[in-house]
Formats: C-alpha cells, sequence, structure tokens
C-alpha cells in the first residue's frame, strides 16, 4: 500500500470512528428527523440549502454544477426520488434521484444525483436514512442496478457507500476549462494556420 492509500485509509478510519461515537451518542438523544418526498414548496429551500452545503472551498465541482434548475428538473421528472430530512419544520438535508432505462434491456438503473445534509447535522445517521428511503423506492420500482459517484477525497460519503454495499470503485477525472483560454488558444492556432510556410505563401505553378 502506498502512501496515499495509507492515508486514505487512516482517514476512513477516523470517520468510522466518529460515526461510531456518534451512533452512540443519537442513541442516547435519537433526533425526531422526518423523512418525506419534496413538495413543490420546498424547492426553493433545498436549492438554498445546496448552496450551503456544495461550497467552492469545500466541493468545487459540485459548486460549479449545482444551480436551481437541477432541483427543478429532477423534480418535475422524477419527483417520488426526490426527498428530503425535516427536523422541527427546517430541512436538513435532501436526497435527488433519478432512474434511466435501457433500450434493448430489462435492466433499470437508478442513479442518487445528490445527496446532502446541512454540516451541523452530520454524524447523525440523516444521510445514510435518505440513502435507504431512497434505495426502497428504486426497489419498489423495479431498478436492479444503483449507481452513485463522489469526489475522491469526500471520505465520509466513500465510507457511507462501502457500509451501503457499493463496491468496485471506478477512478473518474473531472477537467475544467476557462473559455477564456480556449478562446486564446483557438486564435493562436488560427494564426499559426495562416502563417506562410518556409517564408514563402506562392504557389509553385
Amino acid at each position: 500500500m502506498d502512501t496515499g492509500e495509507s492515508e486514505n485509509q487512516l482517514k476512513l478510519e477516523d470517520i468510522q470512528g466518529r460515526e461510531e461515537e456518534s451512533t452512540e451518542s443519537c442513541r442516547k438523544k435519537r433526533l425526531e428527523v422526518n423523512l418525506r418526498e419534496m413538495q413543490i414548496d420546498d424547492l426553493p429551500e433545498v436549492f438554498h440549502l445546496g448552496e450551503l452545503i456544495f461550497t467552492a472551498q469545500e466541493v468545487p465541482t459540485l459548486y460549479r454544477t449545482w444551480d436551481e434548475y437541477e432541483v427543478t428538473s429532477l423534480f418535475n421528472s422524477d419527483s417520488e426520488y426526490c426527498l428530503v430530512a425535516e427536523l422541527d419544520k427546517k430541512i436538513v438535508g435532501f436526497a435527488l434521484g433519478t432512474t434511466v432505462s435501457k433500450k434493448k434491456s430489462s435492466w433499470k438503473y437508478g442513479y442518487l444525483v445528490w445527496l446532502g445534509v446541512l454540516p451541523a447535522y452530520h454524524w447523525q445517521g440523516i444521510a445514510s436514512r435518505l440513502f435507504d428511503k431512497l434505495a426502497e423506492k428504486m426497489i419498489e420500482d423495479g431498478v436492479r442496478m444503483f449507481l452513485v459517484d463522489t469526489g475522491a477525497s469526500d471520505y465520509a460519503a466513500l465510507q457511507l457507500f462501502k457500509k451501503k454495499g457499493f463496491r468496485n470503485p471506478q477512478k473518474h477525472v473531472y477537467l475544467s476549462l476557462n473559455l477564456r483560454t480556449y478562446q486564446e488558444l483557438q486564435k493562436k492556432a488560427g494564426n499559426s494556420a495562416k502563417r506562410p510556410r518556409n517564408g514563402n505563401n506562392h504557389r509553385n505553378h
């Protein structure tokens, strides 16, 4: 095992230890969290909750892709897979999913698109309960394969999915492109193509 893998394992073990402590704490004082399907009036609150969770500092890739259209689009197409966790009439977490049916295949795929819980309520089992509720709905709807993705450094999410039985993680590389840089490169490429080669731009006859 290389140094990077060792550090990841230590972090996962630390997270597991904190989760066990939190679980014990929850047994003593169980939060009265209500899980339910998202309603249309919840859309603004869920969107703003995501803004608090998916920050540029913590998860830059998710920060760039989270917007109000993500919430409304998933709600309009798959409202039964849009769940919220409510505590004292305040939404503290959510899970947004969808399903995909492939042509000429009997398999139906479920996909957990977004899962978020306010930091103040981490380690309380809320994300786990949201996942379980969503998985139950997927099973009822005939889904045979459940897919998720997360950042390689999101150790809490990795630990959660590992406990739920996910296996065979695949590495995926995310790249970003500043389109101003792209335009500059295109201009340079265009200018280079227009330059005469070998100092001669005359055709030979």
